[in-house]
């Protein structure tokens, strides 16, 4: 199958991208320590995708509190964003476009993770009661540990989460990236206000779809203002079930934020497919509302082939499909498609945490 649209230039935002397989955000817990700093090791992983028309990164946290597992990078520090603006340099040496996503996980933590011990924090105070995290215990040992009970998060707490968000897009614009893409997906913090399971509070962030939506929206509104709407993404992953996320409106508030977005002219949408989760698949009629509904940068990642991402894309459902695994294993995800070769196989046992091992040393058509 020839791949006349996956292999063509897409617009996003006021950057004119070089094809539409773009690479997914992908959790690979390789930060330095200490400090949770991007280092030399994952700027040349990034470097060697470059090749995609975008990159985004793995989720990083927009402070302390906003830290789930162990050995994530962060962007609240100058050594974090000097971490970063090196990564951003490299890739952009190599030719490529990179995002960076922006992470608060709220419960989906442990106070491990937690400055001075901290409970973790969430819309309300519900457990994540089958989800686990990543952590490094007291005597050096590492493993995972259920997620703790979180607190519910004061009225007065949430302007200054919006402001931690805002200072992290600041400094990911200073360390040079071309977008932000804000996480609002997969159970975290935002998402965990979205949805009709996580979030019981009875303020103007609880109840109704439009006050569930306002925090997302606050954040969103604070970040375009801090660095312009043309280099604003989201993420949202409706029908989403792990992390104990439920939703009996996760289609409509989907759309309401969708139409939300367009109004605000960011500059694109990236929608996780809920399927591997053991989520709904997405409706056709949920996907015909979307693409009608949002005006920007429409993207989707779910277990696509490029054979599946060129129908779906020469359809007109999408503009460009992320994938995730495949470029763990084929930095030259890319050339691959274009020569209809084979792909490496992830070797899963690698994927978190380690060196250079799983990570960097995946071998290219030419190596």
């Amino acid at each position: 199958m020839a791949l006349d649209k996956l292999l063509t230039p897409v617009r996003a935002g006021n950057l004119e991208l070089a094809n539409r397989v773009f690479m997914a955000p992908l959790t690979r817990s390789r930060a330095a320590q200490p400090g949770d700093l991007p280092a030399e090791l994952n700027a040349t992983y990034y470097a060697q995708r470059a090749s995609a028309g975008l990159i985004v990164t793995e989720a990083t946290q927009i402070s302390r509190q906003g830290q789930g597992y162990a050995w994530t990078p962060g962007i609240y520090t100058d050594a974090q964003e000097a971490g970063w603006k090196n990564v951003v340099s490299k890739v952009h040496q190599a030719g490529g476009a990179i995002s960076l996503q922006l992470w608060h996980v709220g419960r989906i933590s442990n106070r491990l993770l937690q400055e001075n011990g901290a409970a973790p924090v969430a819309p309300s105070a519900i457990q994540a009661a089958t989800s686990h995290t990543f952590v490094v215990h007291p005597d050096g040992t590492t493993g995972n540990a259920p997620t703790d009970t979180p607190r519910a998060l004061e009225t007065g707490e949430l302007a200054g989460i919006v402001a931690d968000y805002a200072a992290a897009a600041r400094r990911a614009v200073r360390a040079g990236f071309d977008f932000v893409e804000i996480h609002a997906a997969n159970g975290y913090l935002l998402h965990q206000f979205l949805a009709t399971g996580t979030n019981q509070r009875t303020d103007n962030y609880g109840g109704s779809l439009e006050n569930r939506a306002r925090l997302l929206l606050e954040v969103v509104d604070a970040i375009a203002a801090e660095i312009g709407a043309h280099k604003v993404g989201v993420r949202l992953s409706p029908n989403f079930t792990y992390h104990d996320i439920s939703d009996s409106e996760s289609e409509q508030s989907a759309l309401y934020v969708a139409a939300a977005f367009s109004q605000r002219k960011l500059a694109y949408l990236h929608i996780a497919e809920p399927d591997w989760t053991g989520g709904a698949p997405l409706s056709q009629d949920f996907r015909n509302a979307l693409r009608t509904t949002f005006n920007g940068t429409l993207i989707y990642c779910g277990n696509y082939t490029a054979e599946k991402a060129e129908a779906v894309i020469a359809a007109g459902g999408a503009d460009a499909i992320a994938f995730g695994r495949p470029y763990i294993a084929n930095p030259d995800l890319v050339t691959r498609f274009a020569k209809g070769a084979d792909l490496n196989t992830p070797d899963q046992g690698t994927f978190y945490g380690g060196a250079e091992h799983g990570y960097t040393d995946y071998p290219t058509l030419t190596a």
